[in-house]
C-alpha cells in the first residue's frame, strides 16, 4: 500500500506519497486555480504538473481496461512502453489528447507518480516491486 499522511491535497497539506519501488518519496496537491487545473508533483526541488482531470481519467481507463496495467514509467525525452499507463498519459487517444504532463520537457513519468495517488485516493492498487510495477482500478 502507498505510504501517505492525512494530506489534504492542498498546497499546505499536500499527500505525502513513495514511488511505487518505495525508493523515493514525493509530494502531491491539487492546484484548482492553475490553468488548466493541475495536480503539482513536487519531487525534490523538481515540480512536475499533470492535468488535474488525470485522477479521474486514470481511473477510468483502469476500470475499463479491467486488469493489471504495467506502468512503464519513462522521461519525456524516451519512449513510453507500448500499453503500459505511461503510454496512455500521452497518447492521443486519451482524454485530453497527448500529454497529461504540463511542464515542457518534465512530461514524462506519469507512470511513476500518478499510480500511488490512485491508490492513496482508494481508486487503484499498486503493485511494490523493484521493478516492472502494475497497477488495477479498484
Amino acid at each position: 500500500m502507498a505510504t501517505t499522511t492525512q494530506g489534504l491535497g492542498t498546497k499546505e497539506h499536500p499527500w505525502d506519497l513513495k514511488t511505487p519501488s518505495g525508493t523515493s518519496e514525493y509530494q502531491m496537491y491539487r492546484d484548482e486555480a492553475a490553468d488548466p487545473p493541475a495536480i503539482v508533483c513536487q519531487v525534490g526541488s523538481t515540480q512536475l504538473r499533470y492535468h488535474l482531470r488525470a485522477i479521474e481519467d486514470l481511473h477510468a481507463m483502469l476500470k475499463a481496461h479491467g486488469d493489471w496495467m504495467l506502468l512503464g514509467s519513462a522521461d519525456e525525452q524516451k519512449p513510453a512502453a507500448e500499453g503500459t499507463v505511461e503510454a496512455w498519459g500521452r497518447s492521443a487517444d486519451n482524454p485530453v489528447g497527448g500529454w497529461y504532463g504540463l511542464k515542457k520537457g518534465l512530461r514524462g513519468r506519469f507512470g511513476m507518480y500518478m499510480p500511488p495517488l490512485l491508490e492513496a485516493l482508494g481508486l487503484a492498487e499498486v503493485e511494490h516491486n523493484p521493478k516492472n510495477n502494475r497497477m488495477r482500478a479498484l
